[in-house]
């Protein structure tokens, strides 16, 4: 089909009408949340050269880490395989799997915001009332993600010009490309589903379907780790069946393939024709996989029961990827000692991270805290479910009933803080079935971060409580704790900057010692906040 007979099957600019105007509003609503997507994504990128110059800044030491990557096929399905020994080669190593999957979230997240986010509030069918075109929602959509991969894109572009210009676009392009594929599958999938909710969990679940495919891929081969260089080497077909992967086989820095990038534009085009397609076969507010009714009788019989129902999706995909994030760490640390060698840098990098009482635990310090700090996505995520509930209008007809605001929003809480704590604690499990040692420190490891987490979850309890219209900025909280978890011990920031984020104030477990005054005081600082958010919900007006 080409553009243009695309065009009159669509029925042309009457089709997209309005859709200027849709894109500046999608704009101005994401004002916050698309700028700390790709300030986080940016950063993580561009503070890596200078750690892996600290970490790896003789020749000898860069031939020890491609040995360590041919040989270990566990870090290879972590980060993925290495084709060449340049700073700019090793960031796109270090960090390309995971700003892809970053941009690929940020992309799911706009496309069902501006789709079928509206389309379930019933504010879409307000504003199509007007001079609104059919597909004009779903371009602006689409249109809002290209613009938050296209900045990301061009920072990253140049931040990393210095080390090559070639390299650079190319880096640039490919990250923005996953997030583009991401966007039009999200819109895909906005036109089959009924539920926004339903929407985010299968482009997430897709998402991560292609991060096994692509670890599956890399570790299944050496990666091209000692032949790439010069020879272009090869990759394994699960690799290749990822858009991740691509991504890898884009090759910045490495002789980079060019080409690899009609894959990106060529997914998107499709995909993007699909839900164009789609969304003009389709009434507003309906789908083509409609959600299934529930029995005649009803089996909710509680606040709590109907929470649960709600978010039992989450914390089941959250408590699965957990278990295995466990697994698979654990299953690296027994290496861990043999890719730090003789690196003081990267030995004193984790022992900023995990403490100074071995590698191995230190490793495992590290892992669990990270862990912890992709638990506060969770939590939040969670417990701004009720801002979503209350922003729909489903809240305000049950709260009409005999169920008080206390407890409706009792319930959700209960899964949110009770659900981290569940993630938290399915990876201890996970470390014991990867490592199969030190069970109990590392299960008391991973348990004693969800005082920090729920100190996060609090803050999301306040916004959400006391100024609703901020609640969102809980995302950005959470977002910075991570930027400062992940990138402040690479760089070395002063302890000042690290005591900013709740997870500096834990002890470092397993192999320090267990310190109770910070975490007593984390939990104490978690409950006011929470009680201060409650209170905040009982004394104002629902939906302001």
């Amino acid at each position: 089909m080409t553009a243009a007979s695309f065009a009159v099957r669509t029925g042309g600019s009457r089709q997209l009408a309005g859709t200027a105007t849709l894109l500046r509003f999608a704009l101005r609503r994401d004002r916050v949340m698309i700028p700390v997507w790709v300030a986080v994504d940016a950063l993580m990128v561009l503070s890596m050269p200078n750690t892996l110059k600290s970490l790896y800044g003789t020749q000898a030491q860069r031939d020890d880490l491609l040995h360590q990557m041919t040989t270990n096929s566990s870090l290879r399905a972590l980060v993925g395989p290495v084709f060449d020994d340049s700073l700019g080669a090793l960031t796109a190593w270090r960090v390309g799997v995971y700003a892809g999957a970053l941009a690929a979230v940020m992309s799911l997240l706009v496309v069902v915001r501006h789709t079928r986010d509206e389309e379930e509030s019933g504010r879409q069918e307000l504003v199509s009332s007007g001079m609104v075109g059919r597909r004009a929602p779903l371009t602006a959509g689409l249109l809002a993600a290209a613009v938050a991969n296209g900045v990301l894109a061009l920072l990253v572009a140049a931040g990393m010009a210095s080390h090559g210009g070639a390299g650079a676009v190319a880096f640039g392009l490919g990250i923005a490309g996953v997030g583009m594929v991401f966007a039009t599958m999200t819109a895909i999938v906005a036109q089959l589903t009924e539920s926004a909710r339903l929407a985010r969990g299968l482009t997430a679940a897709v998402l991560g379907a292609a991060f096994v495919l692509r670890a599956a891929g890399d570790s299944a081969t050496d990666g091209g780790t000692s032949q790439a260089f010069g020879t272009g080497g090869g990759s394994s077909l699960l690799t290749w069946l990822s858009p991740i992967g691509w991504l890898e086989n884009l090759r910045p820095y490495a002789g980079e393939r060019w080409w690899v990038l009609l894959l990106f534009a060529a997914a998107a085009l499709l995909q993007g024709m699909i839900a164009y397609e789609l969304a003009g076969r389709r009434d507003l507010g309906m789908s083509f996989l409609p959600t299934r009714p529930g029995p005649a009788s009803g089996r909710l019989g509680t606040a709590d029961a109907l929470a649960w129902r709600l978010q039992r999706g989450g914390v089941l995909g959250w408590s699965v990827g957990f278990f295995l994030a466990g697994v698979v760490y654990g299953g690296l640390t027994d290496g861990a000692a043999d890719l730090v060698g003789d690196n003081e840098n990267a030995r004193e990098i984790f022992e900023r991270m995990g403490g100074k009482s071995g590698i191995t635990d230190s490793f495992l310090a590290s892992m669990v805290g990270m862990l912890g700090l992709v638990a506060a996505l969770y939590i939040v995520a969670s417990v701004l479910r009720l801002h979503g509930e209350e922003t729909s209008g489903r809240a305000e007809p049950l709260l009409a009933n005999a169920v008080g605001r206390m407890r409706w929003a009792a319930g959700h809480l209960t899964v949110a803080f009770g659900g981290s704590a569940l993630i938290m604690l399915l990876a201890g499990l996970g470390f014991a079935a990867g490592y199969g040692k030190q069970v109990g420190p590392v299960m008391g490891a991973c348990l004693v971060q969800v005082a920090a987490v729920w100190v996060i979850g609090g803050v999301a309890v306040l916004l959400y409580g006391v100024a609703p219209r901020l609640a969102p900025a809980a995302w950005g909280v959470a977002g910075a704790v991570l930027l400062i978890g992940w990138v402040g011990p690479a760089l070395d920031v002063p302890q000042a900057v690290l005591d900013i984020s709740p997870f500096g104030h834990l002890p470092k477990l397993p192999g320090g010692s267990m310190q109770w005054a910070p975490v007593l005081v984390l939990l104490g600082v978690a409950v006011v906040l929470t009680a201060a958010g409650l209170v905040g919900v009982r004394r104002r007006d629902m939906t302001t």
